[in-house]
């Protein structure tokens, strides 16, 4: 099969987007830093995204990517397909010259295999992976809120309690 790193990375970085999209834009640097991606790659795959009308791009302060339709309306094919990923399990990339160029005898097996393959990148999107994602993090998980000031802490003197500010 030859679903490379390409199509992997692309789904992941489309993923961490749409986990975080609802804030607003997303700058490529903080998915390179979160997923481990080259930065360098990310904006080659992002530039393919777009053309594909998959993500927008904002410029400026603030900028970054936002997915650009809703999550139900993005297949995971379609991102992989945007970003030129084959996903093609024969050894002749479909053109029957397998085997001394004739069709091999498991021509049709790895044919139904493409098939199946996409089928099934094409029932899932975007949003089942979110919403996946979300019932594991979300699994007996509780959100913790920091309560601290922010600024200088003001000290008390020996054996004097400070009252807390809320």
């Amino acid at each position: 099969m030859r679903l490379t790193t390409k199509g992997r990375f692309a789904v992941t970085a489309m993923m961490d987007l749409a986990m975080r999209g609802e804030e607003g834009p997303v700058a490529l640097a903080s998915i390179s830093e979160r997923q481990k991606i080259s930065l360098s790659y990310l904006e080659q795959l992002f530039g393919k995204l777009r053309r594909h009308k998959l993500v927008d791009s904002v410029r400026g302060p603030g900028g970054g990517y936002c997915i650009a339709k809703p999550l139900e309306l993005v297949p995971v094919a379609e991102i992989i397909r945007a970003v030129d990923e084959q996903l093609d399990a024969t050894q002749c990339g479909g053109r029957e010259n397998c085997h001394d160029e004739h069709r091999c005898m498991t021509h049709d097996l790895w044919t139904t295999l493409n098939t199946k393959m996409f089928d099934y990148l094409a029932s899932v999107t975007l949003a089942d992976l979110v919403r996946s994602e979300k019932q594991k993090r979300g699994a007996g998980a509780a959100v913790l809120e920091d309560k601290r000031r922010l600024g200088p802490q003001p000290r008390g003197r020996a054996g004097q309690k400070v009252p807390a500010v809320a």
